[in-house]
């Protein structure tokens, strides 16, 4: 799609094919990003050895802290590169692109390295013990110590390359990571007798080729993409870092928050038992179909939305937004029966340990009570972070991540043990819901005609 059919695709579709468009792609590649995330703990599961598998969840945290790294930088820059289009400043969005693209690389590059001279002190700080120690150390080796870089950079490129309307192309590069993973997991799990190692190589491997896939792309566009690789497009002028940093810093706080909360969730349950922890780690996972969904649907959304404010669009703004907002809760309610009803079996097959799958289901059933109520928050977050606003997302996103959750999982640990740190989550994601009500409805009134648009207050 050439730059005019992608404004076609924001100003002059349809509305419901041109929501349509957008999110389905974007679902089915955060879909298969899950899955290949549950991948390793699948496959590892296989094994037998809740030791593996509890080393993977306590891993985990720190492995999606590089997702919060792509989001800062991928959202906040496909955010400012819509709104520069959409007012038609391209050079912007060149600069915007080419800021987000090295200084995430940067960042990323330094975290994997500052990751492997602090695992001895990191790791018993987020709960591995003498078991698990060993099997933790080589998943953050492959994983993050080498694999930093190209996984950050995988999901940026994505975000970067749906800001310009090809949600399709965006979502094959996430899905050929997964679909790469899924495949080469077992293969140097079991043939190659790697088992954990193997898991943490076909994470990296896999990210390292889907970034390839983003970069072969976008220089074959050559002239007809604003995402611009070469240095001298680089610039901290026009307030790019600013807005880069500040629109993305909600999603960034999110990842980061969600870190600490796991962070806390495995030491918690690691005061029970390996298998607990590792019961909680399959029902995190396969909770993440319903975050996944959310995350689609809304992201998917943002450059319609940005794009429209920008250009001044407002009534095809609105009907965006609403169109999202049914298809979202509709689709997160379905999953979130399934989840619920299929619990069980969904846990056994990743591991046929009876404590784990005892932990397992229970917690799963716990946690996804609140799956239509994530997929509210997020498209809030994303409406706040498509038209340039920085305070409200950010307020939202501690509150679903850190803000509630951590004190109620030690609140209710001390009255209900095991369970009750399970109930933290559902609990906060309520509570985020209620927020993010009461910051969007009041926003949602005053955002009229361009007139009213405009004595609302653009910026936060």
């Amino acid at each position: 799609m050439d730059r005019n059919g992608n404004r076609a695709l924001f100003a002059q579709a349809p509305v419901g094919r041109a929501v349509v468009s957008l999110v389905v792609p974007t679902v089915i590649s955060q879909l298969i990003t899950v899955i290949y995330n549950m991948a390793d703990t699948f496959f590892i599961g296989q094994i037998g050895d809740p030791n593996q598998v509890a080393a993977v969840s306590l891993c985990m945290p720190m492995f999606v802290f590089l997702t919060g790294l792509a989001n800062l930088f991928g959202i906040g820059g496909s955010s400012l590169m819509a709104r520069s289009l959409g007012a038609g400043e391209v050079q912007k969005a060149k600069r915007a692109a080419s800021f987000s693209l090295w200084t995430s690389a940067g960042v990323a590059l330094l975290y994997g390295v500052a990751l492997a001279l602090l695992r001895p002190v990191l790791l018993p700080l987020v709960g591995a013990n003498a078991e698990t120690y060993d099997f933790c150390c080589q998943y953050i080796f492959w994983t993050i110590t080498i694999g930093a870089v190209p996984t950050v950079l995988n999901q940026e490129l994505a975000h970067l390359v749906r800001a310009e309307g090809h949600s399709a192309q965006a979502s094959f590069g996430m899905a050929l990571g997964g679909v790469l993973n899924i495949a080469l997991d077992p293969l140097f799990i079991f043939p190659l007798g790697l088992e954990i190692a193997g898991a943490a190589i076909a994470t990296m491997v896999s990210n390292a080729i889907a970034t390839l896939y983003f970069v072969v792309l976008i220089l074959r566009k050559g002239a007809s993409t604003n995402i611009a690789f070469h240095p001298r497009h680089y610039a901290w002028r026009d307030r790019i870092p600013r807005e880069v940093l500040l629109v993305g810093l909600p999603s960034c706080l999110m990842n980061l928050m969600g870190v600490l909360s796991n962070i806390c969730l495995n030491k918690l349950m690691a005061g029970y038992s390996n298998a607990a922890v590792a019961g909680i780690g399959v029902a995190k996972k396969v909770d993440m179909l319903s975050y996944a969904v959310a995350t689609g649907m809304s992201q998917g959304v943002l450059p319609l939305i940005g794009y429209n404010y920008s250009a001044r669009n407002f009534p095809r703004m609105k009907a965006a937004v609403r169109a999202d907002f049914l298809l979202s809760f509709a689709v997160a309610l379905v999953s979130t029966v399934f989840l619920f009803t299929c619990a069980a079996p969904i846990v056994r097959a990743f591991i046929d340990d009876a404590e784990t799958v005892r932990y397992g289901q229970l917690f799963q059933r716990i946690i996804c009570i609140t799956g239509p109520c994530i997929s509210v928050t997020m498209l809030a977050i994303t409406v706040f972070q498509s038209v340039g606003k920085k305070v409200q997302p950010a307020i939202l996103s501690l509150l679903r991540k850190g803000g509630l959750d951590i004190p109620f999982m030690f609140l209710l640990n001390a009255f209900a043990g095991v369970e009750g740190i399970v109930w933290a989550t559902p609990i906060a994601d309520f509570g985020a819901m209620l927020a993010a009500l009461l910051l969007f409805v009041p926003f949602w009134r005053t955002l009229r005609q361009e007139k009213g648009a405009r004595d609302c207050g653009i910026q936060s």
